[in-house]
């Protein structure tokens, strides 16, 4: 066991947590999926992980966003993973704004996690490092890149987040 001070995950549904029900592609958001995959992925850094919504982030309301932002401001921990929906991920840690002396990162999948080939494992286990290595600031991890939220956007053509210049 190590002495770090554990990394927040703060869970708030999104594709990464999807459970889909029929080929018409009904789904609904079902439990968090960031425990069982960090423990199978044998992860040993410290977390704690809190659920603050289980919702699609296009569902995601302005007061949704006000308490996810409350939440990282008022945290104890200076380091904080959020499990977020791609398709408004960006909106998001753009309302984060300024978290002073934090490093938060956004991660999210384009796949649910329950599938059989999902980039729900990498991603989350890219963004436990990210928040491990980088300065305080908010950022995206997402397939194997990290952007600062100001300077990314989601390509929904490609189906994967870019430079903004490129989307």
């Amino acid at each position: 066991m190590t002495d770090q001070p554990p990394v927040l995950i703060l869970t708030t549904g999104g594709t990464i947590d999807k459970t889909y029900f029929d080929a018409r592609s009904e789904y609904s958001v079902g439990d968090p999926q960031i425990t069982d995959i960090l423990r199978s992925v044998g992860a040993t850094y410290p977390y704690v992980v809190a659920t603050l919504m289980a919702k699609d982030s296009m569902d995601l309301s302005p007061e949704d966003r006000d308490t996810i932002r409350h939440r990282v401001h008022q945290a104890d921990e200076r380091r904080i993973l959020i499990t977020h929906g791609t398709d408004t991920m960006v909106e998001t840690a753009l309302h984060l704004g300024r978290v002073p002396d934090k490093t938060v990162v956004l991660v999210g999948a384009l796949l649910p996690a329950r599938f059989k080939h999902t980039d729900a494992e990498f991603n989350i286990g890219f963004a436990l490092a990210a928040t491990q290595v980088l300065p305080p600031g908010t950022y995206l991890a997402m397939n194997g890149q990290v952007f600062r939220p100001e300077e990314v956007c989601k390509n929904f053509e490609r189906n994967r987040f870019e430079a903004k210049d490129r989307c």
